[in-house]
C-alpha cells in the first residue's frame, strides 16, 4: 500500500505502531523461516505486508496536530452522526484503520460513510451507498477534534 495524502494520527496510536514495527522487524530477524514449512514462509510475508503497510502510515502520517475545532468533518475529527431512517446514533473517530484508538470506532476517510460524511459541517445531512445500492441519508450533529473528544469523557 502506497500513501501519498498526509494521515491523521494520534501520539498514542503513532506509538502503537512504532512499537507493533519494532516487535515485527524482531521477529522477522530471530525467525528464520524455512521453506520447507508454508505455514512459516505464509507467516512471514504476512508480517512483511503489514510491516510495509506501517511504515507508509508512519511515513505520511501527522501525529499529534488536532483539526481546528470548527465543526468540519474532516480526519482527526470525533464524529456523531444520526442515520436519519433510522434515528440511530453513532459516534467513531474520522481516521485511519490499522492505528487502534481505544474503544472508539474508526472510519477511513476512503469508506463509503468516510466519503460522504468529509467536509460536512453541523447539521448537514449527506448520503452514502450500502452494498445494495441504497442511498442512506446521515446528518452531522457533532464535530470534535479526537484530542478535545478524549478530555470530554476524561471529566
Amino acid at each position: 500500500m502506497t500513501v501519498s495524502q498526509r494521515i491523521w494520527l494520534s501520539p498514542q496510536a503513532y506509538e502503537r505502531l512504532q512499537t507493533e514495527l519494532s516487535t515485527l522487524r524482531e521477529l522477522i530477524s530471530t525467525e528464520a523461516a524455512s521453506d520447507s514449512d508454508e505455514n512459516e514462509v505464509a507467516i512471514q510475508r504476512a508480517r512483511q505486508t503489514r510491516i510495509q503497510q506501517i511504515h507508509d502510515l508512519l511515513l505520511n502520517a501527522v501525529v499529534g496536530e488536532d483539526p481546528p475545532d470548527d465543526g468540519v468533518a474532516e480526519p482527526g475529527m470525533v464524529l456523531t452522526v444520526r442515520f436519519d431512517q433510522t434515528k440511530e446514533i453513532e459516534t467513531f473517530l474520522l481516521g485511519i484503520r490499522g492505528a487502534e484508538y481505544g474503544d472508539l470506532e474508526v472510519y477511513s476517510v476512503n469508506s463509503p460513510l468516510g466519503e460522504a460524511i468529509v467536509g460536512a459541517r453541523l447539521g448537514e445531512q449527506r448520503q452514502y451507498a450500502v452494498p445494495s445500492g441504497e442511498a442512506v441519508p446521515v446528518t452531522l450533529i457533532s464535530a470534535v477534534p479526537f484530542g478535545m473528544h478524549e478530555v470530554r469523557t476524561l471529566t
